[in-house]
C-alpha cells in the first residue's frame, strides 16, 4: 500500500528546495524562482514560457501576468496547467500539474503595489503578446507616465495573478548512471498519496 502524506508535506519539501536554490547565489543560479509554464490553446497547441514564482503555500503556486496575454487567455479558457522548476546546480527538478485559478483582487492589488513604479506603468503600457510597431511601446509608456503623473499607479483591470492548485507534484533528483530518484505526490481528498517511480 502506498504511503500517505498530509496536505502541507510536499509544499514543505518544495520550500526546503527553493531555499537551497536561493542560497546557491546568482553566479550559479541567477533566478531560482523561474519555472517553465505550459498552457494549451483552444485548438490544442501547447505553449511553454518561463515565468517567476511570486508566492507559494499549501494552497498552491502563484504568479502574475496580463490576463489579455497569450498565457492569460489560454489559462482562463483552459485552466489545466503544467509547470517545472529545474535547479541544475542542485541536480533537482520539481514538476507540477494542476489547475490555474485567479487570485483574489486583494492579493493582486497587494502584489501590484509592491512593484517598482516603472513596472506598474509597463503593465498599463504593454499590449502583451500583440503585434507592435517600432517605437509604440515607448509612446504608450510616455502616455502612462503623463496619465499617472504624481499619483499612485492603480492595478490595471486586465492584470492579476493565477494560483496553480496542484493535483500532482513530482520531485526528481539526479543520480549516477541515470538511476534518478523520483517521488510523486498525488492529491487525494484529505492529503496526498505518495509513490516512488522508476527512473
Amino acid at each position: 500500500m502506498n504511503p500517505r502524506a498530509p496536505l502541507g508535506e510536499p509544499f514543505s519539501r518544495f520550500g526546503e528546495l527553493l531555499a537551497a536554490a536561493k542560497g546557491i547565489g546568482t553566479a550559479l543560479l541567477p533566478e531560482p524562482t523561474a519555472f517553465a509554464l505550459g498552457t494549451v490553446s483552444a485548438d490544442g497547441q501547447p505553449s511553454v514560457r518561463i515565468v517567476l514564482l511570486k508566492a507559494v503555500d499549501s494552497r498552491g503556486f502563484v504568479f502574475y501576468t496580463n490576463f489579455e496575454s497569450r498565457k492569460g487567455i489560454e489559462l482562463l479558457a483552459h485552466p489545466q496547467v503544467a509547470m517545472c522548476f529545474h535547479w541544475q546546480p542542485l541536480e533537482r527538478q520539481v514538476r507540477v500539474e494542476g489547475t490555474a485559478r485567479p487570485v483574489t483582487s486583494d492579493e493582486a492589488d497587494a502584489y501590484f503595489a509592491s512593484r517598482a513604479r516603472r513596472s506598474q506603468l509597463g503593465a498599463w503600457a504593454s499590449l502583451q503578446s500583440q503585434p507592435m510597431e517600432p517605437g509604440a511601446l515607448d509612446e504608450r509608456l510616455a502616455e502612462m507616465e503623463a496619465r499617472f503623473a504624481d499619483a499612485p499607479v492603480p492595478r490595471p483591470p486586465h492584470w492579476s495573478g493565477f494560483r496553480i492548485v496542484p493535483s500532482r507534484i513530482e520531485f526528481w533528483h539526479n543520480m549516477p548512471s541515470r538511476l534518478h530518484e523520483r517521488t510523486v505526490y498525488l492529491r487525494e481528498a484529505d492529503g496526498w498519496r505518495v509513490e516512488t517511480l522508476y527512473p
